[in-house]
């Protein structure tokens, strides 16, 4: 009985295996045959080669309905009817050139790109314009599902905008192709393009709170920081008050009939901070980049300098907007075999 039940299951497991990499097979297959009619660039003319149009759900309800008109008609021999039924044809039949005409022609520039964290979202922006003097209407730019941007050319004939994707993993992320699509001006008509304007996203680690900035691992070298007396480096001659220690006596100057004075000595403090990536051990990968990422963050918010230290890069300690965008990309590019 056993085997009976268990059969069954099995023959449904592999045939949802067999339907998945049939699906995978034909939509690499379908990548491919895009990729060659609509190559990758970052600036794309949509001409006839790269667009597709078809009716919409509304147009197909508009055919059915034109249809049963002419049935009607044709039963009752109405003339009324028959004409009301030419003017739906002859309008379905106009429709789809001036939908094709509203994308046929434009052209998008990528303009640039902008880093997110992992968890945000990463914004493209980009440049639509039109390569004639006709008015473009109804105009939607997107990274399905995401409902993206619309934009109109009427006034102006070329605009700026921007539109997001999601950034779910840290690194250097190949963004998807766009679509572009517009349905004017019924609706009724759906022409569309799918292009690849080559968008990049750098995405940073997301900031996970790993406490206070370990400021206790601030080196006691170099020639810049925050003096501190009573060190080892002599620093200058101060008149002797009772209670100096007699080794810091300057005998020397006392014996050469000058007043008796102590020697001072300081050391300096670098206050500049490390963020070093065995400050967290016994942590994941991932989790070790995104504390050192809420350090980073931390650290620029109080003004403190700092330098990263990671296996394979070593970054020297510093601070402001540059400096902050090297280290969090080196965060962000980390290999995630790395460990």
């Amino acid at each position: 009985m056993s085997v009976n039940r268990d059969f069954p299951r099995q023959a449904s497991s592999t045939g949802s295996t067999d339907s998945k990499s049939s699906r995978n097979f034909f939509r690499g297959l379908g990548e491919r045959w895009l990729s060659r009619r609509a190559p990758r660039s970052r600036d794309i003319t949509l001409n006839h080669s790269r667009l597709f149009i078809l009716p919409t759900r509304a147009g197909l309800g508009y055919l059915l309905v034109t249809a049963l008109l002419w049935l009607l008609a044709t039963n009752y021999e109405n003339n009324l009817v028959f004409a009301l039924t030419f003017l739906l044809i002859s309008v379905f039949v106009i429709l789809p050139v001036h939908t094709f005409a509203n994308l046929s022609g434009l052209r998008l520039q990528l303009l640039g790109t902008e880093a997110a964290f992992a968890g945000d979202f990463a914004e493209a922006q980009i440049n639509l314009s039109r390569t004639d003097k006709r008015q473009r209407e109804w105009i939607q730019i997107c990274w399905p599902p995401e409902e993206g941007a619309y934009v109109d050319l009427c006034e102006v004939a070329s605009a700026d905008f921007r539109i997001a994707l999601p950034a779910l993993q840290r690194g250097r992320i190949q963004a998807p192709r766009l679509r572009i699509e517009s349905r004017f001006p019924l609706g009724l008509f759906r022409c569309w393009s799918r292009i690849d304007l080559d968008v990049e996203f750098l995405v940073y680690p997301r900031p996970l709170t790993a406490g206070p900035l370990p400021l206790g691992e601030a080196l006691v070298e170099g020639t810049s920081g925050q003096v501190r007396r009573g060190g080892d480096d002599y620093a200058s001659l101060k008149p002797y008050q009772p209670g100096d220690s007699l080794r810091h006596l300057a005998w020397k100057q006392y014996a050469a009939g000058r007043d008796l004075y102590s020697k001072e000595y300081e050391s300096r403090t670098d206050t500049r901070l490390w963020l070093d990536w065995e400050l967290l051990d016994g942590r994941d990968v991932e989790t070790r980049l995104s504390n050192l990422c809420d350090w980073v963050l931390q650290a620029e918010k109080q003004g403190v300098a700092y330098g990263l230290r990671i296996p394979g890069t070593t970054l020297p300690p510093s601070l402001g907007t540059e400096h902050q965008q090297r280290v969090l990309s080196a965060l962000a590019l980390f290999p995630k075999w790395g460990g």
